[in-house]
């Protein structure tokens, strides 16, 4: 039983590790470029690539970026759960040999 809740543990860890991440990322990613933006000269630059984020995010997201970021930190979600289940499946295999 203690594997059991070990491994729902570790799954629940990963679930939410894996969704923030991609939220961090961008977050902090636009942060730095709005705190870049204050340097004379930079302005339109950052101004341009954070433009350019917001559609991408927008294309996922149907129109939204807020929607998109969403969807992104979903699919990563399901991707660290899946590697989460292979590791946790592997790692039973590898017990027994």
């Amino acid at each position: 039983m203690t594997i059991f809740t070990n491994f729902l543990r570790s799954l629940l860890l990963t679930i939410i590790f894996s969704f923030v991440a991609p939220m961090f990322f961008v977050g902090g990613g636009l942060l730095f470029l709005s705190l870049i933006g204050h340097f004379p000269g930079l302005q339109e630059l950052t101004e341009a690539i954070a433009t350019e984020i917001m559609h991408f995010l927008a294309t996922f997201g149907s129109g939204t970026p807020l929607r998109g970021l969403v969807v992104i930190s979903l699919t990563c979600t399901f991707v660290g759960a899946l590697f989460d289940m292979y590791v946790y499946y592997r790692y039973q295999i590898l017990r027994i040999d």
